[in-house]
């Protein structure tokens, strides 16, 4: 038995961006087993069409899971995004800003299209999403959440070595929402942040644990012994978006079992990593999915 009352999230429209795989998929789970309404959206069809009939057939939702195609980097395909979410449902009550993209590399060895693939996703996407459907909102008289998936290492006391495009643009995401908390506060918009240490998913942990080693070293610095379930931080997202949080706002909430408290720059250790060893996980961080 869960933590909350099934209809926690009654009546809500959430859409979460990446939200076919991953912590997305997970907060969606459970946002429908709370009794939202959800939409996904994802570049990737077959992962988006997949997750839809797998959530919609699950028994937890009330309504059959909407999917929508959305690069967050093209501000036309987002526009189109919230067109067909709202022509849907007919309004959105959150937005769930979870897409991303990162890998480790040494900054010096990154080309500019790596940067932009990271600042692309994570940043810009994350800024257009939040624009577009926040002008909707205030246009409407309609108040709203939104909740971002930062990092812990996105705070501008720390950062990160070896994700460096990661780390700016998270830290941009968090700027984002602190300066917006503010400003859009008086339209009844919430912003909120969760900032996760290392959670597995199948596509982000390939990339930036590809050896058992790395993975070791990374997971050695965790004062708890473990990586994160991703109901954890599914359930503490439920709370954000909840209407209980609703004194909220501005806030970024870490979830990571210690590490940030052990020391800063999650990938700080990677230093005595050597060039032979460089290459063998960059092939690695390519084939990661």
């Amino acid at each position: 038995m869960g933590p909350f009352a099934p209809d926690l999230l009654k009546g809500k429209v959430v859409l979460i961006t990446g939200g076919a795989t991953g912590l997305g998929r997970a907060m969606g789970e459970q946002f429908l087993a709370l009794g939202a309404q959800l939409a996904i959206a994802g570049r990737r069809e077959e992962a988006l069409r997949q997750a839809s009939a797998e959530m919609s057939s699950g028994g937890a939702a009330s309504a059959p899971v909407f999917y929508q195609i959305c690069d967050v980097r093209d501000p036309a395909a987002v526009q189109a995004l919230m067109d067909a979410v709202e022509g849907h449902f007919g309004h959105i009550d959150v937005l769930i800003n979870n897409a991303a993209g990162n890998f480790i590399s040494p900054t010096e060895r990154l080309s500019h299209r790596a940067v932009d693939a990271v600042l692309g996703t994570v940043l810009h996407g994350t800024f257009y999403t939040t624009l577009e459907l926040g002008k909707r909102w205030i246009a409407q008289g309609r108040a709203g959440t939104m909740l971002n998936i930062v990092t812990t290492y996105a705070s501008s006391s720390s950062g990160s070595g070896y994700v460096v495009p990661s780390a700016a643009a998270k830290a941009g995401v968090l700027a984002l929402t602190r300066s917006l908390a503010a400003e859009w506060a008086p339209h009844g918009i919430r912003q909120v942040a969760i900032a996760p240490g290392p959670f597995p998913t199948e596509g982000a942990w390939s990339r930036l644990m590809p050896t058992p080693e790395i993975e070791q070293r990374l997971l050695g610095r965790i004062p708890l012994g473990r990586v994160g379930d991703p109901i954890e931080l599914a359930n503490l997202a439920a709370y954000l978006i909840s209407d209980y949080a609703g004194y909220i706002n501005g806030e970024v909430v870490t979830i990571d079992g210690g590490e940030w408290l052990q020391g800063a720059g999650q990938f700080n250790g990677l230093a005595d990593v050597t060039d032979d060893q460089w290459n063998a996980l960059a092939a690695l961080s390519r084939k990661g999915k």
